[in-house]
């Protein structure tokens, strides 16, 4: 549980009130493509991909022990005998909300009578929002995992938003020694994350012009104007659960 707690303070986004909608992403996402046609998505509802149960995070749960997977219902039946099939349930790496204080404040209301969970917000997130979830194409949110338990459901090509979070995936400290990281597929996902990140194009100072946006750009302060430490091959990306 407590690997988990820091991500609680993601629910503060729902304060950023100054905006009408938002896209929320996982520090270990790269985005590939364009989305901001979500923005454009119905009011009134919180859209996410719905998550995937086969791995093994996923043991405890009964969908897992019965080999059930809402990103295929068809393969396995969920048993009449066990009531109703349990209801969506998104990943929470990536969402388009609506910030709003109502909406905050009862968020940690709710936070404060709601037992821990094996997923944390997760969990939270899909209890409190689980009227007014809809579900997107996995495109948007394509976790590893999918590579190996779903191939049938994977495009390489058509990917728009990649999730590093399967053991072993992620670009800055892959080793290609956990299990699956051998694969081929893994290996053009880690590949393009390294490429977009090396793309001194798409740093903030080059893609974005003062003189295009002078209200976004201020002067660094005096101690920011250090000389910067030497070159590296690669630079090491900041950690990320």
């Amino acid at each position: 549980m407590a690997y988990y707690v820091i991500n609680y303070s993601k629910l503060r986004i729902w304060e950023f009130v100054e905006y009408d909608k938002m896209i929320y992403l996982d520090g270990d996402i790269q985005v590939f493509d364009n989305i901001d046609h979500l923005f454009d998505s119905p009011n009134g509802y919180l859209y996410a991909v719905m998550d995937c149960f086969c791995e093994k995070t996923w043991s405890q749960s009964p969908q897992y022990k019965i080999g059930y997977c809402q990103q295929c219902p068809e393969k396995v039946r969920w048993p009449a005998e066990m009531g109703s099939p349990p209801a969506l349930y998104f990943n929470a790496g990536m969402f388009v909300f609506e910030p709003d204080l109502f909406t905050y404040h009862d968020l940690l209301e709710t936070l404060k009578i709601t037992p821990p969970t094996s997923f944390a917000e997760q969990d939270l997130l899909n209890s409190f929002f689980r009227h007014v979830y809809k579900p997107i194409p996995c495109v948007y949110n394509f976790v590893m995992a999918m590579l190996w338990r779903h191939p049938e459901a994977v495009d390489l090509d058509k990917i728009k938003v990649a999730h590093y979070c399967a053991a072993g995936s992620k670009p800055w400290r892959y080793t290609g020694e956990e299990e699956n990281m051998q694969r081929e597929d893994i290996k053009i996902l880690v590949k393009r994350w390294w490429e977009i990140y090396e793309d001194e194009s798409l740093d903030y100072k080059n893609c974005c012009r003062p003189h295009q946006y002078p209200h976004l750009i201020s002067p660094l302060p005096a101690p920011a104007l250090a000389p910067a430490p030497a070159q590296q091959d690669r630079v090491k990306a900041p950690s990320a659960a």
